[in-house]
């Protein structure tokens, strides 16, 4: 008897510690690409995405993608605003790079102690150059987890 309600105890203990951590914590914000028109579009030029970090170093965030029509880029986790270079390539010698300041909101998630805390954001704002860029628009401004949600619908000047 003794042996088994120490063994019921220690299992009672076990599961009030055992937290889970989400398996999908990686907070990015989602991209669609549309023509002028508003349809969805399958950018055929080569589409590199690069920022500068704390130090002033460039770091590239989406590498030579292409044929694509949509993608994913990390967000800063405590400025204010995130400022990125979109730099547009295709064989036929289009070459343009536009700027794109994203605003936003930080504020710190927390599923438990045992967890890695994360900061989800609430995007505020948008601006862009316009060079191969006509404009960039807010489609869902709650940043979080969820990597089913479009964030932002970004409209080409040209059919690339």
């Amino acid at each position: 008897m003794k042996k088994w309600l120490l063994l019921l105890s220690v299992a009672f203990v076990a599961s009030c510690t055992s937290i889970e951590c989400p398996n999908k914590n990686v907070v990015a914000t989602y991209y669609n690409i549309y023509d002028k028109d508003g349809e969805l579009l399958i950018l055929q030029d080569t589409l590199t995405v690069t920022s500068k970090t704390k130090e002033g170093k460039d770091t590239i965030l989406l590498n030579k993608s292409v044929e694509t029509s949509g993608f994913a880029l990390p967000i800063s986790q405590s400025h204010p605003e995130d400022v990125l270079y979109f730099h547009f390539t295709n064989e036929s010698g289009f070459d343009e790079t536009d700027t794109v300041w994203v605003q936003k909101e930080d504020y710190p998630h927390f599923e438990s102690l045992e967890c890695k805390a994360e900061f989800f954001h609430e995007l505020t704002g948008v601006r862009c150059t316009k060079h191969a860029i006509d404009s960039i628009v807010i489609k869902n401004s709650k940043v979080n987890y969820d990597d089913t949600t479009t964030h932002f619908y970004l409209y080409t000047s040209n059919d690339h």
